[in-house]
């Protein structure tokens, strides 16, 4: 019998539950507007105008939706549909006198993996001119049909923030694959997905805020 194949909507209506704010490192957000300019988007979980940015009105978090995020295997995948990733470079308009880390990301998906068959959820992110974090993974095994979520948190002490006085773009890759594993893909479909039709899954990212050193 041949898995169900979901649409971007039927996923996003299995995520209506927010995740909660995390605490002790968000500072005094700046009282002005922040806005965030898309410089580019790369990568084939994220083609042109899939992805979407929006900043909070309390300016403590940012978020971006997707709307054709999705690797699969199996009954109706290309054969590169088993890897996606999409790179995101935002230029983050922030108000003079303030500087902001990205502390905590939040993602969620969907995930349709059969018996024997694994998926993996990574994302790495840094500033133009600066090193790269590592990759924070996040495997999955089925059989598994459900909603996914996770978050990869920074220590206070470990956090990176924009330089201040200079413009650098903050970029952000991830990535999901799938793997079918023993299932077989010939009579079945396995996918992992990061898709939002509807704007109702999200992936956020917290600030962390603090004020610049006076000249």
């Amino acid at each position: 019998m041949l898995a169900p194949v979901l649409t971007a909507g039927a996923v996003a209506a299995l995520l209506a539950t927010p995740l909660a704010r995390p605490a002790g490192w968000e500072g005094t957000p700046p009282p002005d507007k922040i806005v965030i300019d898309v410089v580019a988007v790369n990568g084939s979980g994220c083609p042109a105008g899939s992805a979407n940015v929006n900043v909070s009105p309390d300016n403590t978090a940012f978020t971006v939706s997707y709307s054709n995020y999705v690797a699969q295997v199996g009954v109706g995948a290309k054969p590169t549909d088993f890897r996606k990733n999409c790179q995101l470079s935002l230029n983050v308009h922030v108000p003079q006198g303030f500087t902001y880390a990205v502390a905590r990301a939040d993602y969620r998906g969907f995930a349709h993996l059969e018996k024997g068959a694994t998926g993996l959820q990574r994302a790495s992110y840094y500033f133009q001119g600066m090193q790269q974090t590592s990759y924070v993974n996040h495997p999955y095994t089925g059989p598994l049909n459900d909603n996914w979520q996770n978050s990869d948190t920074t220590d206070i002490d470990a956090l990176v923030y924009a330089p201040c006085g200079a413009l650098r773009n903050f970029n952000i890759n991830t990535e999901l694959r799938v793997d079918a594993g023993t299932s077989d893909p010939t009579k079945t479909t396995s996918m992992l997905a990061m898709d939002s039709a509807d704007g109702n899954i999200n992936t956020l990212y917290h600030f962390a805020w603090k004020p610049c050193p006076k000249p």
